[in-house]
């Protein structure tokens, strides 16, 4: 309003020159041309009403259509909470269906272990130590110790249980361990003419770690890795200290893994072949992050995947069981 009498105003003061011209012409005229100056104040009032109202439509308009954008971005953040949630909740029944199969399963699976392991034991005592197959019977008892473990960390995993108070986890050389399972799959790599390389820095000797568990996380990755190279494919095994940490690398010149599928790799379940039960990684992971370390995934330079367990040195908070003393 204020703008548009202004402006009428403005065009009122314009005009006065004209009308003088009109003065000398009689009464009559010069009436008539000044009430156009009233015209031009009307024409502004009008404009800046209109105006005025124009804008304030204008900017409900705007508000409204901001109060939709802000409820829109709630509705899908709310969206995204709620498939969040809706898959955990599938994961959990999944979570739930594994802990009842494992409780009716690990009864079953235990009793044949402890034939094996008794039979291996008679065997053991059967071949003196300097006997060249004593070693592989030692391996099948370590072996059946490991998948009794194995089961118990299924029952873990899907009850969502920690290690029992005051557990102390068997330590050996991380060396010891990586020979163990080396020797373990050296013939599985040989039927498929896949080559295993090493490179181990002599720390290793010294670093402790727990054998049954940091064995299964070591055969789960290399077991992922056969899986994804061909024939005569090859694979990487590197052990060295980097910043503090204790980093072990399983490489491979596979496919690798597609940039999507990487922050899902370690979720429970996901597994790309159909045999596989996509626990492997999943139980891995939860192994090194209950002693403070981590797993990273990225690409191997040349092709193909690789994962990267970075472990402490030392024990970094009084909770967690040291790996290295």
């Amino acid at each position: 309003m204020r703008a548009g009498l202004l402006l009428g105003l403005c065009t009122a003061i314009a005009f006065i020159p004209h009308i003088s011209h009109f003065y000398q012409m009689g009464r009559y005229f010069y009436l008539s041309e000044t009430t156009e100056i009233l015209l031009y104040l009307a024409a502004g009032i009008v404009t800046g009403f209109i105006a005025g109202k124009e804008k304030k439509l204008r900017e409900k308009y705007q508000d409204i259509s901001e109060k939709l954008e802000r409820s829109y971005k709630k509705l899908h953040e709310e969206t995204e909470v709620l498939i969040e949630v809706e898959e955990q909740l599938r994961a959990s029944q999944k979570l739930s269906a594994l802990g009842k199969l494992s409780a009716s399963l690990a009864h079953e699976i235990k009793n044949p272990l402890a034939s094996i392991r008794g039979t291996a034991e008679i065997f053991l005592d059967e071949f003196p130590p300097d006997h060249p197959k004593r070693e592989f019977v030692e391996i099948l008892l370590k072996e059946a110790e490991r998948l009794n473990n194995t089961v118990d960390e299924v029952l873990r995993f899907s009850r969502r249980q920690q290690d029992a108070p005051g557990k102390q986890p068997k330590l050996e050389p991380l060396l010891d361990t990586i020979t163990r399972v080396a020797t373990l799959l050296e013939n599985k790599l040989y039927r498929k003419g896949i080559r295993l390389h090493t490179d181990i820095d002599d720390s290793t000797a010294e670093f402790l770690v727990d054998g049954d568990k940091m064995s299964q996380v070591l055969i789960n990755l290399l077991l992922n890795s056969f899986e994804a190279v061909g024939k005569q494919g090859r694979i990487w095994l590197t052990v060295e200290p980097r910043e503090r940490r204790m980093a072990i690398t399983v490489a491979d010149d596979g496919p690798g893994i597609p940039e999507n599928d990487r922050e899902i790799v370690f979720t429970p379940f996901y597994s790309k072949r159909e045999e596989g039960t996509g626990l492997g990684l999943a139980i891995s992971s939860r192994i090194v992050e209950s002693y403070g370390g981590r797993i990273q995934l990225d690409s191997r330079p040349g092709g193909g995947a690789r994962f990267t367990i970075l472990l402490p040195l030392k024990r970094e908070t009084d909770t967690q069981v040291p790996l290295h003393e």
